[in-house]
């Protein structure tokens, strides 16, 4: 039937059928390579694929994990992007040159600069905060004006809980403390510190948790997403969680340490508008409060409400130091950990 039309309708109908071919190859896919759990995000990917028509592929495991698969792929890498936790892992990224940056407009209207490397070459999407967890019928009183200074304090000996120092997110915390104090006055803090364990670090966030409602700490610290989710759940983890609440530190000066799950796009990405549309549409209002309630964490956006659960432990204020600070201090941080035999 088309060999009746006249020669240009062919020629037209041709070329519509090539721009519909190479449409739908150019807006078809985006890769990321996820450290968040599959239905911690899933959801909100499928809505992006809704409204955009860009599948996306979804590969999880563990962050190290996945930044070294990245860097041994290199060129051949099928990643167009990098979701993760933690400002130290997304330093990391970027100092082994596996991602790339990327200025917008709308990014930065939606996330303050301290929640976003300063070259634009990850994003904060969501925060978490690192505080102080002590019992509901605990004899230590902590005011508004308690630090984590006063950790090193000798009146909480053998005390505390918290997990290794193998840990980044101890790691982070303790680079934040190198910014505020400087790395003499913490090696000092991390020696008398170590002193108050109560007990060999191990275990994750909550088991620290499930540890001091067991009477085998009088001070725990975690991260408040791990809490959220303990208090979410419906077995002993609950059960603990409901005994104990939070102490936010810091609170007459810097503020509380926080941190982010974030989202680089990579150096050798195949679809590369595809992972700028989609960075963008997760910096959005509505995904922002949808991806940070689901993982009982905070709006990077300060504007954006966060979900109920959440306000119900208080208004707290942010330490708000650029996070890539985290990452330059990560290597000075351990080695103070070493020196003060935090294992």
């Amino acid at each position: 039937m088309l060999l009746a039309y006249p020669k240009i309708l062919k020629l037209s109908f041709i070329l519509f059928l090539v721009l519909i071919s190479s449409n739908i190859v150019a807006a078809e896919y985006v890769n990321i390579y996820s450290a968040r759990k599959e239905n911690l995000i899933k959801p909100v990917l499928k809505k992006f694929y809704k409204e955009t028509g860009i599948k996306v592929r979804l590969l999880t495991g563990k962050a190290d994990a996945l930044l070294k698969r990245i860097k041994l792929e290199g060129p051949n890498t099928h990643a167009d992007l990098l979701l993760t936790t933690d400002a130290g892992r997304l330093y990391r990224a970027k100092q082994s040159g596996i991602l790339q940056s990327y200025k917008s407009k709308i990014i930065n209207t939606n996330i303050p600069s301290h929640w976003r490397d300063p070259d634009n070459y990850w994003f904060g999407l969501s925060l978490r905060a690192r505080p102080v967890f002590i019992s509901n019928d605990s004899p230590i009183k902590l005011d508004k004006n308690f630090n984590y200074e006063d950790l090193a304090s000798k009146k909480y000996k053998h005390k505390i809980c918290i997990r290794s120092s193998n840990n980044i997110y101890n790691q982070s915390w303790l680079a934040s403390l190198i910014e505020a104090n400087g790395i003499q006055q913490t090696q000092s803090w991390a020696n008398a510190f170590v002193e108050n364990f109560a007990r060999q670090p191990k275990g994750g966030d909550k088991d620290q948790i499930m540890a001091l409602a067991a009477g085998q700490c009088e001070i725990a610290i975690a991260n408040t997403y791990y809490y959220g989710q303990m208090l979410n759940s419906n077995n002993k983890y609950r059960q603990a969680a409901e005994q104990v609440h939070i102490v936010w530190p810091n609170q007459s000066n810097r503020g509380v340490h926080v941190n982010v799950s974030g989202i680089g796009i990579t150096k050798y990405a195949k679809n590369i508008t595809n992972a700028q549309k989609l960075v963008e549409f997760l910096s959005s209002d509505e995904q922002q409060q949808w991806y940070a309630a689901s993982n009982y964490e905070f709006p990077v956006n300060p504007n954006i409400e966060a979900s109920e659960i959440l306000q119900q432990w208080g208004k707290f204020k942010a330490d708000k130091l650029n996070l890539n600070i985290l990452g330059e201090y990560n290597a000075e941080a351990v080695k103070i950990m070493d020196r003060a035999n935090w294992r």
